[in-house]
C-alpha cells in the first residue's frame, strides 16, 4: 500500500466536516444527553442494578463504528468508482487496491478513535468504570470494526452509485444500532428479540464489549458471531466488488 495514498485520503477525510461531526463528535455528545437525564443516573433493577448511562456507554462506541463503516466508508468509495477514479487509477503504478486499503485503514482508525471518546467521557463527566477487561474490550472492539468494515465493503460492492450507497448505508446504518441498543437496551428486551439481536454482528458487539466492560473475558459466542459475520461479509465484498 503506497502511504502517499494514505496521506492523501486520511487529508481528504479530515476535510469532511460532516462525517468528522457523525463520527467523532455526535456519539459523545449522545452520551453526555442521556447522562444528563438524573433518571438515567439512578440504578436500575431491569439492568441488574446498573445505571443505564452505564450500559450507554457501549452503545455509544459502538455508534462511531457503525458510522466510519457502514455510512462514510462505502459512500466515498462508491463515489470514486462512479467519477472514474479507481478506472483511472489502473492505468498507473498505484494500484486501485490501494486505495481500497487506505479507505479502511482511514475509516477503521476514525471508528477505534470514536470509541475511546465515549469511555472517556462518561468516566469524567458520569463515573463509568473504564473496562474491567481491556483486552477482551479491545478485542471486541476490534472485531466489531471489521465486522462494520466488510458491511461497508458489501454496500460499496452492490450499490451502483453515490445515492443508493447512502440509501442502504442509512437502512443498514439505523438496523445495526437498533441491534446495538440505541433505543433499547439489549437488557430489557424480550428474551426471543434480544436472542435474535444478540446474533447480528453489532448485537453480539454490545454484548461482548458489556461483558468486557464488567471485568469478564467476553464470551465464545459473541465472538464466534463477529468473526462469523466478518468472513462472510468480506468474502461476499470480494466476490461482487467492481473497479469500475
Amino acid at each position: 500500500m503506497s502511504t502517499a495514498v494514505l496521506r492523501t485520503e486520511a487529508r481528504l477525510f479530515a476535510r469532511e466536516p460532516g462525517a468528522l461531526f457523525w463520527i467523532l463528535a455526535f456519539p459523545p455528545l449522545l452520551l453526555a444527553l442521556v447522562g444528563a437525564v438524573p433518571a438515567f443516573r439512578e440504578p436500575q433493577d431491569g439492568l441488574g442494578g446498573l445505571r443505564l448511562i452505564d450500559t450507554y456507554v457501549a452503545v455509544t462506541v459502538l455508534l462511531g463504528v457503525i458510522v466510519a463503516g457502514v455510512q462514510a466508508f462505502p459512500a466515498g468509495l462508491t463515489a470514486y468508482r462512479e467519477q472514474g477514479v479507481l478506472r483511472r487509477m489502473s492505468t498507473t503504478p498505484v494500484r486501485p487496491a490501494a486505495l481500497l486499503t487506505s479507505h479502511m485503514l482511514v475509516h477503521g482508525l476514525a471508528g477505534l478513535l470514536a470509541a475511546l471518546l465515549p469511555l472517556l467521557l462518561g468516566r469524567l463527566l458520569y463515573d463509568v468504570a473504564l473496562p474491567g477487561q481491556p483486552l477482551g474490550y479491545l478485542l471486541a472492539l476490534l472485531l466489531a470494526v471489521l465486522a462494520a468494515l466488510a458491511l461497508g465493503g458489501v454496500i460499496a460492492a452492490v450499490a451502483p452509485n453515490v445515492r443508493i450507497a447512502n440509501a442502504i448505508g442509512t437502512a443498514a446504518q439505523f438496523l445495526m444500532m437498533f441491534c446495538a441498543g440505541v433505543w433499547v437496551p439489549v437488557q430489557v428486551m424480550p428474551d426471543l428479540l434480544a436472542d435474535l439481536v444478540g446474533c447480528t454482528p453489532f448485537g453480539a458487539a454490545a454484548e461482548a464489549l458489556g461483558q468486557a466492560a464488567r471485568g469478564e473475558w467476553p464470551n465464545w459466542f459473541p465472538l464466534l458471531v463477529l468473526t462469523i459475520w466478518t468472513v462472510v461479509l468480506s468474502s461476499a465484498a470480494v466476490r461482487w466488488f467492481r473497479w469500475e
